[in-house]
């Protein structure tokens, strides 16, 4: 319960810190194009920074182990989803659009979850 929370305020964290990098650091220095990746980056993981944090939340009030093994596959989706993208941005190598989608497939994966578990209490 306290890691899923931890993680989801690191990620919130690092989504803001990111964010302001952004607009401010790396105006000038990258495309339009990519300045965009880089907010979306931004953005799915201040979402799942959030999610993290409810997930951890759901676990402590219903003690299921489910809640846990979602936040699990949603930092991983994270990792694959915000870090290919931010690395793309900021390198423009191409292959590491082929590995977003793999994040984004977690991130499912991790609602799917999440919504299977809730409909079970």
């Amino acid at each position: 319960m306290k890691m899923l929370i931890i993680l989801g305020a690191i990620n919130a964290l690092i989504s803001v810190a990111a964010g302001a990098f952004g607009a401010h650091g790396l105006e000038g220095k990258l495309t339009e194009h990519y300045l965009e990746v880089w907010e979306t980056a931004c953005r799915y993981q201040m979402y799942h920074g959030l999610g993290l944090i409810l997930l951890g939340i759901l676990n402590g009030v219903t003690g299921t182990t489910m809640f846990n093994a979602a936040g699990i596959v949603m930092f991983i989706g994270i990792i694959f989803f915000t870090g290919s993208l931010f690395i793309l941005s900021t390198t423009g190598i191409g292959i590491l659009g082929a590995i977003t989608p793999i994040g984004g497939v977690l991130f499912i994966a991790a609602w799917v979850m999440t919504i299977v578990q809730v409909l079970k209490i």
